[in-house]
């Protein structure tokens, strides 16, 4: 059997984006459950699957990630990753999904739970908000948040690559992707067309899809007037070349494939890379990401 994805929420397990996309786990109510039923879910999980990549968000309720530690450490297993980028909660979901597009690839579960990290560059995630009084992810100077007690105001902003936050009004705009992506969007308590009518077109997004707004997106973006978006790359193929290009390692704990400088199942890093730093030297797509733009 194939690694296993696993979400914490179904609103995290996205429809399939092709006919070889896997299933998501969704590991309901993993935090209130008696912990030997959940522990034996997991041990179940573990038993069918080899490894388990759990996703989750940063706006994840701290009981569900104590839970998965606890139940990782009673275990004693290096089979389960837990992974957390931080990315807003539709972002999270698409990089679920393309994991399980992978996961039906030849790609073994260190290389496939590195991927994350590596596609973590190539996805844009941003949202339209009717407040910005209560953001916190992203920069916000006093005049935005000023402004954002005017009736009717408005902003748009981008958290993933790179932190961005404008006032909607004439002129408007946010820095997108150089290379061709696809676009999902999921709407909360707000009316506006801005992203489906101005942003869309202005990244070229060569594909438009919505679905529903998770439920911890009014937490990540601190208000439910909320549109969020995500502009991403579809395709199988892209996604299988991007990882596949990357060179590949050995993790001197565990000993599985890798690519970048940690494992994501066991957190080791080379010892010639200091424990605090996590970048992913090697493997960044830096060159990759230039690539896919020229061809794109």
């Amino acid at each position: 059997m194939p690694t296993a994805i696993a979400v914490t929420s179904a609103d995290l397990a996205l429809p399939p984006q092709d006919e070889r996309t896997l299933p998501a786990v969704v590991l309901r109510d993993i935090a209130t459950l008696p912990l030997e039923q959940a522990l034996g879910e997991l041990q179940t999980l573990i038993e069918q699957h080899g490894h388990v990549i759990v996703v989750c968000s940063h706006a994840t309720p701290v009981a569900v990630l104590r839970r998965l530690h606890t139940l990782r450490s009673l275990l004693e297993t290096d089979r389960v990753a837990v992974f957390n980028p931080d990315l807003p909660p539709l972002g999270l979901a698409v990089l679920a999904r393309q994991l399980r597009q992978l996961g039906s690839c030849d790609l073994s579960p260190g290389v496939l739970a590195s991927a994350g990290r590596l596609l973590v560059h190539y996805i844009h995630s941003g949202a339209v908000l009717g407040s910005v009084a209560r953001l916190d992810r992203i920069p916000v100077d006093l005049k935005q948040h000023a402004k954002s007690w005017m009736p009717g105001s408005q902003f748009a902003a981008v958290a993933h690559p790179q932190p961005q936050l404008v006032r909607l009004g004439p002129g408007a705009a946010l820095e997108g992707p150089e290379f061709g992506t696809w676009m999902l969007v999921a709407k909360g308590q707000l009316q506006s067309d801005w992203v489906t009518g101005t942003l869309a077109p202005s990244w070229k997004v060569q594909g438009l899809r919505e679905a529903p707004l998770p439920a911890e997106s009014p937490s990540w973006w601190g208000t439910g007037k909320v549109i969020e978006f995500c502009s991403y790359l579809p395709d199988l193929s892209v996604l299988y070349q991007l990882v596949t290009s990357v060179r590949r390692g050995i993790c001197h704990w565990c000993g599985i494939d890798v690519i970048g400088d940690r494992c994501v199942f066991c957190s080791a890093t080379p010892p010639s890379v200091p424990a605090h730093d996590h970048g992913d030297k090697r493997g960044d797509g830096g060159s990759t990401r230039r690539a896919l733009a020229r061809r794109t």
